[in-house]
């Protein structure tokens, strides 16, 4: 019976956070063609997943289905068909684990659930960590992952097993009688007590060689122990004569008197050394003052042709402007008429919405205060938990829609955008020293820079100075103007202060949410039932025993307001502002027409001022310096020093190399060591005298050869003891081995109907070949031309094809039993040539007429006009 895969939807499982569902699934051959990093292989993962991993799992298998980072739960849904019939099942792990199966025999969940897929698919439950596909039966054989089909397998002990029954009738029972069985527990009972299951030494022959190197270890270290005393008799001699040695040469004061002549070597050098860093300082400080002056002297230059330039610039900018104000004026007062329009448009909707929010606050009001009133009746836990539940809750509703960010975002970068044309085009005016007596437009004028968008009065004692900045700015301050208006409107309609708060709020709305279902659960486990009381489990039965037992009742006074009325009346004024911001736009643009007329212009003659201002600012800088009077001057004198400074530095050098500060204390150091090493070698031989001693004085007298003799007897005693368990275990290895062999022979009945289906896939790829099977129906080796070669010594290439034919020979002994069988390969052939590459998609197409086949691959070049179902991710 084979079974179809139709649907798979996925939503939060490894890369696919958003849902995804892949759909258009037919009988036969279907091809998945896609580039690396698509999820192909996550597919087969959830597959496998929804079949075959207990949904209440929480292995490390199951928490690798959660996309990385995030704290969600991973789901599957599946629809198949198995010979026929439809089924689905869907699957939630991790976070509200479930799973519910749908098929010809109604719905199940949980456990139930599950027990019906096993019985379906021929599964069982995977004890282990997670992911052992021997558990998966026949479909974990058939549908292969990335890899696993890059060297020949047995197939696990359930297909086995299925394999197994159905050529019974073809081979007959392969089962000893009864006395084989008893004389083979017996055997098994005797070898257990000297052989683990898997060869290893244990029991009886454990036993033995403890015995025999424990012996072995006590005469060790008696031989040991007698060596060693032997040892310290020749050691301590050769010590003292050491000793001897060390002590004649530290009572020679040679190494004293070279290290003095040495140490006043060193402090002619330092002096030396000392003269030239002096030298060389004064060398920098009077080539710092000499590059100084020229390069004073150069920006002097700079700034008296950029001058000249500038003041050229802008008498020609002067000339060219002409009058544009009257189109200029008439624009700026429509811009005027239409921001002073919509401010009232813009009070009247706020003035609405405030009062809609009003009411709304008013009715929550309300219903907060019936929710509090019933609230206070419930058990004190409960109260607190409910109130934790509400807290979430609101938290939750306060989160934003990615439009609404995406519009604050919007009007951040249009304030920013404004703010940096005003500033572009403002005038700015540096005031210092005393600003006293100095006012801007009627307002003391602070020190420091200003910015100037528009035209302004300085009043300087009697005088007054009129500033008027370039006509451009006008629009500019304008658009800044409207841009923080709709960014301040944005945010109090959102009740936020800045964008920041948003992003933030909206972060506290997704962590409360996540926090409602642990909320949840808590009050569930706060409500139990309680049988002295006759309350049943769950909160509502707590708040209705609590009302049997009477309290007041909550009254919210006054009458509600009417939410519809408001919700239109915001409406209306939404609608009138945003007619209002219409037409303030198309004055803002006919505004910007007649600003583009004259930017250039005014452009040209505002860098021109600039320009001229920098030049002149730059040129008095530099000749109020002090040292600009006597400029030339100095600078030859600093030449005159600089050359100076230099002759003295080559003295001082010259006088730095007849002496080695580095060499000196080198040879002092080597002086220094070697009296150290003396002191610590005669340090070390008194020791080692002292310890040989010592031991000699200890271990002279506890009879060690006599201990050495007996220890020795001891290993020889067991030897001879390990040699007879030895003895015993070979004899029942033999035995054993014997018995197996017997029983294998029987067992090769069944390889010879298991490679006969196989050749015949096979053959078409490797004509003539001969197979051999293990007898656990695994494919050891080849016979070409009379050469047995061995499966894992074949190509990489040759062992992938040979891995999906016998797959392909499993799945129709598998058919032939009436298994739900189907072939999913992953990015399957990846080490084929182009020839046998078309025999393999060849032969899967003829296997797709029997069952379905899908491939997943990432070689479009390969499977492109491969014939089938194409399904696209």
């Amino acid at each position: 019976m084979s079974l179809v895969i139709r649907r798979i939807a996925l939503e939060n499982f490894r890369k696919f956070r958003a849902p995804v569902v892949i759909e258009g699934l037919t009988d036969g051959l279907n091809v998945v063609i896609e580039p690396n990093e698509t999820g192909k292989s996550t597919i087969l993962e959830a597959l496998r997943a929804a079949f075959f991993v207990r949904f209440n799992t929480r292995n490390q298998l199951a928490q690798s289905f959660a996309p990385h980072g995030d704290a969600v739960g991973p789901k599957v849904e599946v629809a198949f068909d198995v010979d026929g019939a439809p089924w689905s099942v869907t699957k939630h792990f991790l976070r509200s684990a479930s799973v519910e199966v749908s098929g010809p025999q109604g719905r199940a969940q949980g456990e139930e659930a599950e027990a019906r897929l096993n019985a379906l698919l021929g599964s069982v439950r995977d004890t282990s960590r997670g992911g052992d596909v021997a558990t998966y039966g026949a479909l974990g054989l058939l549908w292969v992952a990335q890899t696993e089909a890059l060297s020949v397998t047995a197939p696990g002990q359930i297909v086995r097993d299925s394999v197994t029954s159905t050529l019974e009738a073809e081979v007959g029972s392969i089962m000893g009688g009864a006395a084989y069985r008893r004389v083979r527990d017996r055997v098994e009972a005797q070898y257990a007590l000297y052989w683990t299951p898997t060869g290893q030494k244990r029991g009886r022959q454990t036993d033995a060689h403890e015995r025999l190197d424990a012996a072995e270890t006590t005469a060790r270290e008696a031989a040991d122990r007698l060596a060693t005393l032997e040892r310290s008799f020749s050691e301590v001699e050769a010590a003292r004569t050491r000793l001897k040695i060390i002590q004649r040469e530290m009572a020679d004061n040679t190494d004293a008197q070279t290290r003095s002549g040495l140490v006043a070597s060193l402090d002619i050098a330092r002096t030396a050394a000392q003269i030239l860093t002096t030298r060389r300082a004064e060398q920098e400080a009077v080539n710092g003052k000499m590059k100084a002056l020229e390069d004073l002297r150069q920006r002097h230059d700079d700034a008296t042709q950029a001058w000249t330039k500038a003041n050229d610039a802008l008498a020609q900018a002067g000339e060219q402007r002409l009058a544009t104000s009257d189109t200029l004026s008439a624009a700026k007062q429509k811009v005027v008429d239409a921001r002073t329009a919509l401010d009232f448009a813009r009070t009247d909707r706020q003035a609405a919405r405030t009062a809609l929010a009003k009411g709304e606050e008013w009715i929550r009001h309300s219903r907060r205060n019936a929710a509090i009133q019933a609230a206070r009746r419930r058990h004190a836990d409960l109260l607190k938990l409910e109130e934790q539940h509400r807290t979430a809750q609101a938290l939750s509703d306060m989160a934003l829609a990615p439009k609404v960010l995406t519009s604050l975002e919007a009007h951040d970068r249009a304030v920013t955008e404004a703010q940096a044309v005003v500033s572009a085009g403002a005038t700015r005016i540096a005031l210092s020293g005393s600003a006293d007596g100095i006012t801007i437009d009627g307002e003391p004028m602070v020190l420091g820079v200003h910015t100037v968008d528009r035209e302004v009065h300085i009043r300087i004692g009697a005088a007054e100075l009129q500033i008027t900045p370039p006509e451009s700015a006008a629009s500019a301050a304008e658009v800044l103007a409207s841009a923080l208006r709709k960014r301040k409107e944005a945010l109090d309609d959102l009740g936020v202060v800045d964008l920041a708060a948003a992003r933030v709020r909206n972060e506290i709305a997704r962590d409360a949410a996540a926090d409602l279902r642990a909320l949840e659960a808590r009050i569930e486990a706060a409500t139990p039932a309680d049988d002295a009381l006759q309350l049943a489990a769950g909160s509502a039965a707590l708040k209705l025993f609590a009302t049997e037992f009477g309290m007041d009742e909550a009254h919210v006074e006054g009458e509600l307001p009417d939410i519809a009325a408001l919700t239109d009346a915001m409406e209306r004024a939404d609608s009138a502002a945003a007619r209002a911001e219409g037409a303030q736009d198309s004055a803002i643009e006919a505004l910007r027409r007649a600003e583009q007329e004259e930017a250039p212009l005014a452009t040209a003659e505002a860098r021109a001022t600039s320009d001229v201002a920098n030049a002149v600012s730059a040129l008095e800088a530099i000749e109020r310096r002090p040292e600009w009077t006597t400029l030339t001057e100095d600078l030859a004198k600093a030449r005159e020093q600089a050359a100076e400074a230099s002759v003295k530095v080559e003295e001082a050098l010259r006088d730095a190399s007849a002496h080695d500060v580095a060499a000196i204390t080198r040879k002092i150091e080597l002086v220094d060591a070697r009296v150290r090493t003396a002191g610590e070698t005669r340090t070390r031989l008194e020791t080692d005298i002292a310890r040989l001693e010592g031991t000699i004085e200890s271990e002279g007298g506890l009879g060690l050869a006599d201990r050495t003799a007996a220890a020795c007897e001891e290993v020889q005693a067991a030897r001879l003891a390990l040699q007879r368990i030895t003895d015993d275990a070979e004899t029942l290895k033999v035995l054993r081995s014997t018995l197996d062999a017997a029983r294998n022979e029987t067992a090769a009945k069944f390889v010879g109907p298991v490679a006969v289906r196989a050749k015949r896939h096979i053959e078409r790829l490797l004509p003539g070949c001969e197979l051999t099977f293990s007898e656990d129906l695994g494919l050891e080796s080849v016979i070409r031309a009379g050469m047995n070669e061995s499966c894992g010594s074949l190509s990489r290439g040759t062992q992938e094809q040979l891995a999906v034919l016998t797959r392909i020979a499993f799945a129709d002994m598998l058919l032939e039993q009436g298994k739900p069988v189907s072939l999913i390969l992953d990015d399957p052939l990846v080490y084929s040539d182009d020839a046998r590459l078309d025999t393999m998609i060849e032969i899967l197409s003829e296997a797709a007429t029997r069952m379905q086949v899908v491939l997943l691959t990432c070689r479009d070049r390969a499977f492109r006009h491969v014939v089938g179902n194409r399904i696209t991710l």
